[in-house]
């Protein structure tokens, strides 16, 4: 199915945002898209919706733009289109983000579905999927059906990837599992997947928890975020809980170094609430100094922005202020755009109610680009949890969750939108977050 929609902007000083598409929800497209999408070389724009499509269990999409400045939807693949026993086979609910090969295919996960009847969920544990182009159209494949390997009534093999995943040169596929795992608190993993010959070989790299009990798991607990390479090798990402010997802990920043015995774990930062904030749910960054960029949603008391710096390992925060005016509860990572020393973001709430597009730049000035339900019935968006990425030209792409103009869904079934912006204020320098409100730890 092919459907054209034209693009409503609004202006934003000297910049625009535009909706270039409102999804319309079960049967005939998806809806809620709560990932961040990719481009490919040609300008066409992929991402996932947890939900809708063909059977109501969420969708892969392509958006390709047209010379009159309209977008075409096509949808690639319905989920849940081999469906036994109420389980589907195929995966269901793709919660994140999509990656590409060297050959253009296509690689995520559902959170739902597989192969495998799972203890926790009569309807699977997850999967990890390929989508390879063939003919002009595109064919699915399970590469791996979580919970294979159960022990204990727990899925050692984790399950639940919420998780976006990283590919590496040699095309093995790397991400996290909510839950899960080998530690006694089942408290998530993170995974690499081999192609070996005739298939794929799933290998837990780290299981959360391993180094105390829940709830304290000093090590962290439960990712729900992707993780990301730095030059030598070592990945990085967040858990939203865990961080502390003897309570309940806000989350933690991690390191996996590769070893001659597996993979190592360093806790490089222990969120405790309060002014220090918390639960951070989102995936990490790199600038080009190797310093990490991350969100927190709680804590300070709106969330925010942390840095952490590659010379001396220090954490900075950078806290959402007025009164939740600058935007409030966070969900998606950072873009970090060395070039201009600029960091942009989403956040689910906040701004004027409904979550903002918001931009930090050197050394500590935080703009609004744009608030969500700026137009009646929230046509332009409602809420992001996704982040945005950035094309050559400097433009702005991501996803809301809900609003838009489809009626299917009640408060609309969200919608892909532009920011076409002037050129980034900050300058060339690495301090794109400095505020006078930092800590470190």
């Amino acid at each position: 199915m092919a459907v054209v929609l034209l693009g409503c902007s609004f202006m934003l000083g000297q910049s625009q945002y535009k909706v270039l598409w409102s999804f319309t929800g079960y049967p005939n497209d998806g809806e809620f898209p709560v990932a961040n999408l990719i481009m490919d070389k040609s300008g066409n724009l992929y991402g996932t919706t947890k939900g809708g499509g063909s059977y109501g269990y969420g969708t892969v999409f392509k958006l390709s733009p047209n010379q009159d400045g309209t977008w075409t939807e096509a949808i690639l693949y319905s989920f849940c289109t081999q469906n036994i026993n109420n389980r589907c086979q195929d995966g269901g609910s793709p919660q994140a983000g999509l990656g590409f090969d060297a050959q253009g295919n296509l690689y995520g996960t559902t959170v739902y579905g597989g192969t495998v009847l799972c203890f926790q969920d009569s309807e699977g544990c997850g999967t990890v999927f390929e989508l390879s182009p063939q003919g002009g159209s595109w064919t699915e494949t399970v590469l791996y059906s979580f919970c294979t390997n159960k022990g204990n009534n727990v899925c050692l093999d984790g399950n639940l990837p919420l998780s976006q995943l990283t590919l590496d040169s040699s095309g093995n596929l790397y991400g996290t599992t909510e839950y899960g795992g080998t530690g006694t608190s089942a408290a998530g993993t993170v995974f690499e997947l081999s192609p070996n010959g005739n298939g794929w070989i799933e290998s837990v790299l780290y299981t959360f928890c391993s180094g105390g009990g829940y709830p304290a798991c000093p090590d962290g607990a439960v990712p729900l975020a992707g993780v990301a390479f730095d030059k030598a090798g070592n990945l990085y990402g967040t858990t939203e809980s865990g961080g502390t010997n003897n309570v309940h802990g806000a989350g933690v920043v991690f390191k996996l170094s590769p070893g001659a015995n597996g993979w190592a774990e360093t806790v490089l930062h222990s969120f405790h609430q309060g002014e220090d904030g918390g639960a951070p749910v989102a995936g990490v960054s790199f600038d080009t100094l190797g310093n990490l960029y991350g969100t927190f949603s709680a804590g300070g008391p709106y969330g925010g922005v942390f840095r952490i710096l590659a010379k001396n390992g220090k954490t900075e925060n950078f806290f959402f202020g007025g009164g939740g005016a600058n935007g409030y509860d966070p969900r998606a990572g950072v873009l970090v755009d060395s070039k201009h020393a600029t960091l942009y973001g989403t956040t689910y709430a906040g701004g004027t109610g409904r979550g903002v597009v918001f931009e930090v730049v050197a050394p500590e000035e935080e703009s609004v680009l744009y608030n969500f339900c700026s137009q009646p019935n929230c046509t332009d968006g409602d809420g992001s949890v996704a982040s945005v990425i950035l094309d050559d030209a400097g433009n702005l792409y991501g996803t809301a969750e809900r609003g838009g103009t489809g009626t299917y869904c009640q408060g609309g079934c969200g919608v892909v939108f532009e920011i076409v912006q002037q050129a980034p204020k900050g300058s060339a320098s690495q301090d794109a977050l400095k505020s006078p409100h930092d800590e470190e730890h």
